[in-house]
């Protein structure tokens, strides 16, 4: 029989009004899952091409807003699995960064000699969050995005995700470990320097 609705505003909007409402919400969700523009906006189209088809059957078990959510997530995993595949078939180049526990080397060294010290730093930190979140697994990542970066409720968070609110709190708590992890050797050089 499934649950009552849940009282939700959006409801009583039309998909067109749905659209115009969440689809920079939602492509800014999907940027930060899958870390590629145009990726991003293939994704956020087919998120709203899967819900446009499914309209009609949305019972209102959740919010609009989660269930678009849901939509998108899962758009992005399959995406990941994907991606998974194609890259068992990739070649390896020589000019790639080389991945290691520390971090990730380059080949070539760039030169920040007209940069100041302080600026440098905050830039490199930023983009060393950047590279541990994306980084994460993607159970991972996707827990830690929503929870951070869209605000969203453990409860909201498990029905999105289809998992147990338990469950989010773990896998969030996982994560944010492995991010404190990755950036240790950063905090350190941190402090050391200001």
């Amino acid at each position: 029989m499934g649950n009552p609705p849940v009282d939700d505003e959006d409801r009583g909007l039309s998909f067109e009004q749905i659209h115009r409402k969440y689809e920079t919400k939602i492509f800014n969700l999907i940027l930060r899952l899958v870390n590629n523009r145009e990726d991003a906006e293939d994704l956020t189209v087919e998120t709203f091409v899967n819900a446009y088809r499914a309209w009609d059957r949305f019972r209102g078990d959740a919010r609009v807003s989660t269930w678009l959510h849901q939509i998108a997530v899962n758009n992005c995993k399959n995406r990941f699995k994907q991606n998974d595949r194609r890259r068992e078939f990739e070649p390896i180049s020589l000019d790639d960064s080389i991945e290691t526990d520390s971090g990730e080397m380059g080949r070539e060294v760039a030169d920040y000699r007209d940069i100041p010290e302080r600026v440098l730093l905050e830039n490199e930190f930023s983009a060393q969050i950047k590279k541990a979140i994306d980084a994460l697994a993607p159970e991972y990542r996707m827990v830690l995005v929503l929870c951070e970066m869209e605000d969203m409720s453990y409860e909201e968070i498990a029905r999105t995700l289809d998992l147990s609110v338990p469950a989010v709190k773990t896998r969030l708590h996982r994560a944010r470990q492995k991010v404190k992890q990755r950036l240790e050797p950063y905090y350190r050089g941190w402090g050391a320097r200001t």
